[in-house]
Protein backbone atom coordinates (compact mmCIF):
# COMPACT_ATOMS: atom_id res chain seq x y z
CA UNK A 1 0.00 0.00 0.00
CA UNK A 2 1.43 3.47 -1.10
CA UNK A 3 2.62 5.51 1.60
CA UNK A 4 0.18 8.63 1.68
CA UNK A 5 2.09 10.45 4.36
CA UNK A 6 2.85 14.24 3.49
CA UNK A 7 6.30 14.97 2.53
CA UNK A 8 7.95 17.93 4.11
CA UNK A 9 10.44 19.93 1.99
CA UNK A 10 12.92 21.50 3.24
CA UNK A 11 13.02 25.06 3.01
CA UNK A 12 15.98 26.99 1.18
CA UNK A 13 18.86 28.63 2.70
CA UNK A 14 17.88 31.85 2.02
CA UNK A 15 14.41 31.71 3.42
CA UNK A 16 16.23 30.31 6.69
CA UNK A 17 18.52 33.07 6.94
CA UNK A 18 16.10 35.75 6.02
CA UNK A 19 13.87 34.29 9.02
CA UNK A 20 16.86 34.37 11.16
CA UNK A 21 17.51 37.63 10.40
CA UNK A 22 14.48 39.16 11.53
CA UNK A 23 14.76 41.79 14.01
CA UNK A 24 12.77 40.95 17.33
CA UNK A 25 13.99 42.71 20.73
CA UNK A 26 16.84 44.56 21.83
CA UNK A 27 19.90 44.28 19.27
CA UNK A 28 23.56 45.52 18.72
CA UNK A 29 24.09 48.05 16.27
CA UNK A 30 22.50 47.13 13.00
CA UNK A 31 24.02 49.22 9.50
CA UNK A 32 21.94 49.65 6.46
CA UNK A 33 23.68 49.31 3.25
CA UNK A 34 23.77 53.34 2.58
CA UNK A 35 26.01 53.12 6.23
CA UNK A 36 23.12 54.46 8.65
CA UNK A 37 23.21 52.78 11.87
CA UNK A 38 20.52 51.85 14.58
CA UNK A 39 20.97 50.54 18.49
CA UNK A 40 17.97 49.62 20.11
CA UNK A 41 15.02 47.71 20.40
CA UNK A 42 12.99 45.85 17.46
CA UNK A 43 9.53 44.61 16.71
CA UNK A 44 8.59 42.77 13.55
CA UNK A 45 12.28 43.23 11.75
CA UNK A 46 10.68 47.15 12.51
CA UNK A 47 12.42 50.00 14.85
CA UNK A 48 10.07 49.68 18.17
CA UNK A 49 10.68 50.93 21.60
CA UNK A 50 13.87 52.56 22.80
CA UNK A 51 16.71 53.01 20.14
CA UNK A 52 19.61 55.63 18.46
CA UNK A 53 19.50 56.43 15.50
CA UNK A 54 22.59 57.63 13.24
CA UNK A 55 22.91 58.52 9.40
CA UNK A 56 25.70 58.90 7.48
CA UNK A 57 24.54 61.25 5.09
CA UNK A 58 24.71 64.77 7.49
CA UNK A 59 25.57 63.38 10.77
CA UNK A 60 22.57 63.23 12.09
CA UNK A 61 21.35 61.11 15.27
CA UNK A 62 17.75 60.52 17.02
CA UNK A 63 17.88 59.38 20.50
CA UNK A 64 14.25 58.23 21.63
CA UNK A 65 11.43 56.42 21.13
CA UNK A 66 10.06 54.50 18.00
CA UNK A 67 6.82 52.71 16.74
CA UNK A 68 6.72 50.58 13.08
CA UNK A 69 9.94 51.78 12.26
CA UNK A 70 8.88 55.88 12.97
CA UNK A 71 9.97 58.13 15.35
CA UNK A 72 7.16 57.83 18.32
CA UNK A 73 7.17 59.72 21.81
CA UNK A 74 9.86 61.47 23.22
CA UNK A 75 12.91 61.66 21.91
CA UNK A 76 16.05 63.99 20.54
CA UNK A 77 17.00 64.74 17.28
CA UNK A 78 20.62 66.27 16.72
CA UNK A 79 23.41 67.45 14.37
CA UNK A 80 26.77 66.79 13.79
CA UNK A 81 28.52 69.99 14.42
CA UNK A 82 31.96 69.53 12.60
CA UNK A 83 34.40 71.92 13.96
CA UNK A 84 33.65 70.48 17.51
CA UNK A 85 33.15 67.18 16.34
CA UNK A 86 30.37 67.04 18.86
CA UNK A 87 26.64 66.54 18.35
CA UNK A 88 24.15 69.60 18.88
CA UNK A 89 20.92 69.41 19.85
CA UNK A 90 18.23 70.56 17.45
CA UNK A 91 14.90 69.20 18.93
CA UNK A 92 14.09 67.64 21.99
CA UNK A 93 9.94 66.95 22.55
CA UNK A 94 7.64 64.93 21.13
CA UNK A 95 6.72 62.90 18.27
CA UNK A 96 4.48 61.33 15.91
CA UNK A 97 4.20 59.50 12.99
CA UNK A 98 7.67 60.42 12.28
CA UNK A 99 7.83 64.23 12.51
CA UNK A 100 7.44 66.87 15.37
CA UNK A 101 4.33 65.87 17.19
CA UNK A 102 3.19 67.59 21.13
CA UNK A 103 5.20 69.62 22.76
CA UNK A 104 8.81 70.57 22.26
CA UNK A 105 11.82 72.91 21.74
CA UNK A 106 13.23 73.42 17.98
CA UNK A 107 16.89 75.49 17.69
CA UNK A 108 17.21 77.40 14.38
CA UNK A 109 20.51 78.15 13.20
CA UNK A 110 20.27 81.37 13.15
CA UNK A 111 20.39 81.04 17.37
CA UNK A 112 16.26 81.46 17.43
CA UNK A 113 14.41 79.01 19.90
CA UNK A 114 10.84 78.26 19.95
CA UNK A 115 9.34 76.31 22.69
CA UNK A 116 6.00 75.03 22.35
CA UNK A 117 3.33 73.24 20.45
CA UNK A 118 3.52 71.23 17.20
CA UNK A 119 2.01 69.46 14.87
CA UNK A 120 2.80 67.21 11.65
CA UNK A 121 6.28 69.76 11.72
CA UNK A 122 4.65 72.24 12.01
CA UNK A 123 4.39 75.15 14.80
CA UNK A 124 0.70 74.65 15.72
CA UNK A 125 -1.03 75.89 19.20
CA UNK A 126 0.60 77.96 22.47
CA UNK A 127 4.30 78.20 21.74
CA UNK A 128 6.92 80.86 22.64
CA UNK A 129 9.58 82.16 19.83
CA UNK A 130 12.11 84.22 20.67
CA UNK A 131 14.19 85.48 17.74
CA UNK A 132 18.26 85.91 17.19
CA UNK A 133 17.44 89.87 17.37
CA UNK A 134 15.78 89.86 20.87
CA UNK A 135 12.43 90.39 19.48
CA UNK A 136 9.53 87.41 21.24
CA UNK A 137 6.45 86.30 20.66
CA UNK A 138 4.48 84.33 22.81
CA UNK A 139 0.64 83.20 22.21
CA UNK A 140 -0.95 81.11 19.60
CA UNK A 141 0.19 79.25 16.23
CA UNK A 142 -1.07 77.80 12.98
CA UNK A 143 0.68 75.96 10.32
CA UNK A 144 4.14 77.78 11.56
CA UNK A 145 2.66 81.55 11.57
CA UNK A 146 1.05 83.79 14.59
CA UNK A 147 -2.66 83.19 14.21
CA UNK A 148 -5.15 83.63 17.12
CA UNK A 149 -4.06 85.98 20.45
CA UNK A 150 -0.77 86.44 21.42
CA UNK A 151 1.65 89.26 22.23
CA UNK A 152 4.94 90.48 20.54
CA UNK A 153 7.80 91.82 22.76
CA UNK A 154 10.26 94.15 20.25
CA UNK A 155 13.75 94.00 21.28
CA UNK A 156 13.70 98.18 21.33
CA UNK A 157 10.96 97.88 24.17
CA UNK A 158 7.67 98.26 21.64
CA UNK A 159 4.68 96.46 22.12
CA UNK A 160 1.90 94.53 20.85
CA UNK A 161 -1.02 92.32 22.48
CA UNK A 162 -4.18 91.45 20.38
CA UNK A 163 -5.05 88.88 17.76
CA UNK A 164 -3.48 87.91 14.77
CA UNK A 165 -4.12 85.89 11.19
CA UNK A 166 -1.21 84.13 8.93
CA UNK A 167 1.30 86.15 10.57
CA UNK A 168 -0.09 89.40 10.51
CA UNK A 169 -1.99 92.09 13.16
CA UNK A 170 -5.58 91.42 12.28
CA UNK A 171 -8.78 92.31 14.32
CA UNK A 172 -8.27 94.45 17.56
CA UNK A 173 -5.11 94.89 19.21
CA UNK A 174 -2.76 97.11 21.39
CA UNK A 175 0.41 98.69 20.54
CA UNK A 176 2.42 100.61 22.67
CA UNK A 177 5.31 102.87 21.18
CA UNK A 178 8.04 103.05 24.39
CA UNK A 179 10.27 105.93 22.26
CA UNK A 180 6.68 107.54 22.39
CA UNK A 181 5.19 106.99 26.04
CA UNK A 182 2.41 106.60 23.41
CA UNK A 183 -0.34 103.53 22.90
CA UNK A 184 -2.18 102.86 20.21
CA UNK A 185 -5.70 100.65 20.58
CA UNK A 186 -7.91 99.83 17.39
CA UNK A 187 -8.38 97.81 14.49
CA UNK A 188 -5.58 96.10 12.39
CA UNK A 189 -5.42 95.10 8.55
CA UNK A 190 -2.88 92.77 7.36
CA UNK A 191 -0.48 94.20 10.02
CA UNK A 192 -1.83 97.86 9.35
CA UNK A 193 -3.33 99.88 11.87
CA UNK A 194 -6.94 101.19 10.53
CA UNK A 195 -9.22 102.68 13.08
CA UNK A 196 -8.28 103.43 16.59
CA UNK A 197 -7.00 105.87 19.19
CA UNK A 198 -3.78 107.17 20.26
CA UNK A 199 -3.39 108.50 23.87
CA UNK A 200 -0.26 108.84 26.28
CA UNK A 201 1.15 105.62 28.22
CA UNK A 202 3.54 105.23 30.74
CA UNK A 203 5.08 108.67 29.18
CA UNK A 204 6.27 109.67 32.33
CA UNK A 205 8.87 106.44 31.86
CA UNK A 206 9.97 108.06 28.42
CA UNK A 207 13.37 109.54 28.60
CA UNK A 208 12.83 111.52 25.23
CA UNK A 209 8.93 111.69 25.46
CA UNK A 210 7.90 113.89 22.21
CA UNK A 211 7.62 117.43 21.70
CA UNK A 212 3.59 118.05 21.01
CA UNK A 213 2.25 115.44 24.12
CA UNK A 214 -1.71 114.69 23.78
CA UNK A 215 -4.37 116.38 25.59
CA UNK A 216 -5.74 114.77 28.54
CA UNK A 217 -9.36 114.56 28.12
CA UNK A 218 -11.19 113.78 31.29
CA UNK A 219 -15.05 112.99 31.72
CA UNK A 220 -17.13 116.36 32.62
CA UNK A 221 -19.54 116.25 35.95
CA UNK A 222 -22.47 115.45 34.19
CA UNK A 223 -24.52 117.50 36.89
CA UNK A 224 -22.46 120.24 36.45
CA UNK A 225 -23.11 120.44 32.68
CA UNK A 226 -27.07 119.51 33.36
CA UNK A 227 -27.12 122.82 35.05
CA UNK A 228 -25.05 124.94 33.14
CA UNK A 229 -27.33 123.47 29.72
CA UNK A 230 -30.53 124.75 31.92
CA UNK A 231 -29.05 128.50 33.24
CA UNK A 232 -28.11 128.97 29.55
CA UNK A 233 -31.81 128.22 28.42
CA UNK A 234 -33.70 130.61 31.42
CA UNK A 235 -31.20 133.03 29.95
CA UNK A 236 -32.51 132.83 26.54
CA UNK A 237 -36.21 134.13 27.89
Amino acid sequence: MQNLRPTHKKQPLSTLWAQKAQKCGLRHTVYSAVGNEYTGEWQDNKKHGKGIQVWKKGGAMYDGEWKSGKRDGYGTYSILDLQSNAYLRKYFGEWKNGKKHGFGTFFYNCSSVYEGEWSEDTRCGLGTMQYANGDIYEGEWWKDKNHGKGKFQCANGNWYEGTWRDGKKNGFGKFYYSGQGQLYEGFWLDGIPKCGTLSNFKINEVSRPPKYQLPQLQLADMQTVLNEAQLAYTNLF
